[in-house]
């Protein structure tokens, strides 16, 4: 059903003209002191019965939420901290201090807060309404589970501008899931995959940003669902409920609106019957449409498209040349099989790559196009110029060609659709003929015979001979490497000499900067149209590494993400290694940050440069096969391009310095003021040593100041240390360098700082939560203080000193 503009004045007779929607809300008090245990009584019940709060079962544990009793199954509207693991039991203990908080049965394990209020709780309670509410001694409401919705909206909770809804994993599972109903300042309430917030990413919205209002979205009691100004008189209802159903005597209705995991907005209506008949419970609207379930965007993963199965399920398929990431999560996307070279045709070893352009019909993407080709208007124009393009992985035709980036993402079947996609498919085959006959093979193997026979007893002489000298020249001269046991066409980097590079860089003459990696130089390709590159010469490199150095470049070489430094060529000639990388010519974040007389990037712009490392991180940690641990992110690590975009250098060259980073008990590596506590304690090294250091940095992009130059009441103190004294004194706005900054993004890029910033790894989130934490997608707890954080050092009125 489509929405629409309704008067005020009806919109007030329907919410108020029917007296039974008026009833005074019951509710049974719970005192301090009051617990459930998951062992035994697990909920604290509403006066109807229907809703409760307490422990439910989930996977193999529970979780902490309000439920929906229907019938014999539970609907489960609202979950306490969604994205952890279920816990194994315990207790939830309204404690005599006034806070609510979960406590373990195993004593030796930390309790959780499940709601921060500003005063001491005295009293709490679970309403008909389905809302669990803490109140203080006046009975004024302190904190309830309607100002914080997961996935659910209920009769009478809002959803107020610059809030959202997040869809659950699953029905079963209520962890974040893939999708978000996002109310925004705009007045426009819109649903996105999580991650994304470009239009272009929008799969349904309500159209209502040309008004210049702030919109709320509103559930009344009888099922209407509307958007209204609180200012103002404009209303917009989007579904208006059948009111003879909800003013049925023989009958109790109780209305959900829930963003499914499917990413469908679905208002649901619950019918219990008086005459004891079994509930019945009907989907009453829902956006977008369910015959268009493929239209949700992100249904499938990258390079993959979503089509409908003969029995309505969404089914996906990969593009050619690429299978699925992960064969039991086929909704997770698709990596491409072979890969082909930059070098034309240019063959190593026995066999050539050979690449064709494969089409894909009736499919429908989002354009991600690098280049429009000028005047090319066949199809067989198009598969041309991809095809002598080495950089070009995907084409598509419409009514022009444009040459399109990987990842393909929103991919969908669309029946009698114009456009053509065209995917460059590699396959290898062998340089010479493949077939003999069996005569010719036989007399080969008998002529092989003979000379092998005679040659055996030649090379068992001549060997002797050649071990003798062998044993002198080692000592005389230094080890050789062979170039071609390193397939570098089969990752896709050109291989360069060193005599290349060393004109190139007019004899390694101008020093970009140095590191622990080595030192990098900057070049200029004059045979590529004088493209500037810039050249790295590892250093600290171990002896006998020859197959470690080519296994972790071919790792190096294969990770490709917008927010990490692309690598172009190496150099492995003799005992010379170096590696070519694009050329950033904005220089490192620590220019921008910390030098002298230079203005500081706007708060925006900070922000901006922060997400794109997180992003850039979550790709390292998480969606490669084989995690890599960075071991060093600092600000002189990320680089800036043309376009102001930060990306991550030096990722995986950690494994190429003495030492062995598979074996997670290691040396330290990394900068002082940057290093996680497990560095120092010889505990496991993961990729929580980089959430720490990221922490660590995120609080030097807010505030513009280096790590390790704090003191507190005269006592040094880290970065850390100083945010959090800021945070509880009162003085979060003396973090923040420069003007114009968002105070409500502030407290939350602070609080993820501090949380990064935690002593015990597991405590610190994942990068991929760090990066729905930043944009917004999840809400950000209060972080506890750092470990190393003196008690004594609260309230002093010494904030910082530099």
């Amino acid at each position: 059903m489509a929405s629409y503009t309704i008067p005020l004045y009806l919109i007030l007779f329907i919410i108020h003209g029917n007296p039974s929607m008026g009833a005074q809300i019951s509710e049974r008090s719970i005192p301090q002191g009051s617990q459930i245990n998951a062992a035994g009584t697990q909920s604290w019940v509403s006066p109807s019965g229907r809703f409760a709060f307490g422990f439910y079962p989930e996977g193999e544990g529970f979780s902490i939420g309000v439920w929906l009793a229907t019938g014999a199954t539970r609907t489960i509207v609202w979950t306490a901290f969604r994205d952890d693991p279920p816990v194994s039991g315990g207790s939830i203990l309204l404690t005599a201090g006034g806070s609510l908080q979960w406590i373990p049965a195993n004593q030796g394990s930390q309790w959780k807060l499940i709601s921060a209020t500003p005063t001491s709780a005295t009293s709490a309670a679970i309403l008909d309404t389905g809302n669990f509410v803490l109140y203080d001694a006046k009975r004024q409401v302190l904190w309830s589970n309607f100002g914080s919705p997961t996935d659910t909206l209920l009769p009478g909770q809002n959803l107020p501008p610059g809030n959202q809804l997040f869809s659950s994993v699953s029905n079963n599972k209520h962890a974040t899931g893939k999708y978000r109903l996002a109310n925004q300042d705009d007045g426009n309430l819109v649903m996105y995959p999580i991650g994304t917030r470009d239009p272009g990413s929008a799969y349904w919205a309500s159209d209502t940003s040309d008004r210049g209002l702030l919109l709320t979205l509103s559930l009344h009691p009888n099922g209407t669902v509307w958007l209204f100004d609180r200012n103002s008189s404009y209303t917009k209802v989007l579904f208006l409920a059948n009111q003879s159903l909800s003013a049925s005597t023989n009958s109790e209705s109780y209305y959900h609106l829930t963003l499914d995991a499917d990413g469908l907005l679905r208002l649901y209506l619950h019918v219990f019957f008086k005459q004891g008949k079994e509930p019945l419970t009907k989907i009453e609207w829902l956006v977008p449409s369910s015959t268009n379930r493929c239209g949700v965007k992100g249904v499938c993963g990258p390079n993959s498209f979503c089509q409908i199965t003969a029995s309505g399920e969404t089914s996906c398929s990969c593009l050619p040349g690429f299978e699925f990431s992960s064969a039991n999560q086929t909704t997770q996307g698709c990596w491409r099989v072979q890969t082909g070279s930059c070098t034309g045709n240019r063959s190593s070893g026995d066999i050539r790559p050979i690449a064709t352009m494969v089409m894909v019909k009736n499919t429908s993407w989002s354009d991600l196009s690098y280049n429009i080709p000028p005047q090319t208007t066949t199809i067989e124009e198009c598969k041309s110029i991809c095809l002598s393009d080495c950089a070009c992985e995907i084409a598509m035709f419409d009514t022009y060609c444009s040459k399109q980036m990987l990842p393909m993402r929103y991919g969908r079947m669309v029946q009698g659709s114009n456009t053509m996609l065209f995917v460059k498919v590699y396959s290898y085959e062998p340089k010479g003929p493949i077939r003999k006959t069996r005569s010719s093979v036989s007399v080969s193997m008998l002529i092989s015979g003979s000379v092998l026979a005679i040659f055996s007893i030649v090379v068992l002489t001549v060997s002797v001979v050649l071990c003798k000298r062998h044993q002198l020249l080692r000592y005389t001269r230094a080890p050789q490497h062979q170039d071609t046991e390193f397939d570098e066409e089969s990752i896709g980097i050109r291989s360069y000499s060193f005599h290349d590079l060393e004109l190139s860089t007019d004899g390694f003459a101008q020093e970009l900067g140095r590191g622990a990696y080595g030192t990098v130089f900057r070049g200029v390709l004059a045979n590529s149209g004088n493209k500037v590159i810039a050249v790295k010469r590892l250093e600290r490199m171990a002896e006998n590494r020859e197959r470690e150095f080519q296994r972790e470049v071919r790792a190096i070489a294969r990770t490709h993400h917008r927010n990490l430094v692309c690598l172009l060529g190496i150099c492995n000639e003799s005992t010379y290694r170096l590696l070519v990388y694009e050329y950033m010519p904005n220089g490192s974040l620590t220019n921008l940050l910390f030098k002298p007389d230079t203005p500081l990037p706007s708060w925006s712009k900070r922000v901006a440069i922060a997400l794109d490392v997180a992003r850039g991180l979550q790709y390292l940690h998480e969606e490669i096969d084989v995690p890599i641990i960075h071991c060093d992110i600092k600000p002189e690590n990320i680089l800036i391009d043309s376009s102001g975009m930060a990306k991550i250098a030096d990722f995986g060259l950690a494994k190429l310095l003495v030492g062995n980073q598979t074996k997670t008990f290691t040396g330290i590596r990394g900068t002082r003021g940057y290093l996680a506590p497990e560095w120092s304690k010889n505990n496991a090294i993961t990729v929580k040593v980089d959430v720490y250091s990221f922490g660590v940095m995120l609080l030097e992009i807010i505030s513009c100041k280096k790590s390790m130059q704090f003191k507190m009441a005269g006592e040094e103190c880290n970065i850390s240390e100083w945010a959090y004294e800021c945070v509880v004194s009162g003085g979060l706005k003396e973090v923040a360098a420069g003007e114009d900054v968002d105070e409500i993004e502030l407290e939350r890029m602070v609080k993820i700082g501090i949380w990064c910033t935690q002593n015990e790894p597991v405590t610190r989130p994942s990068m991929k939560n760090v990066v729905l934490m930043m944009e917004g997608s999840v809400q950000v707890r209060h972080p506890p203080p750092p470990a190393s954080y003196s008690q004594s050092l609260l309230h002093t009125g010494s904030r910082g000193e530099i």
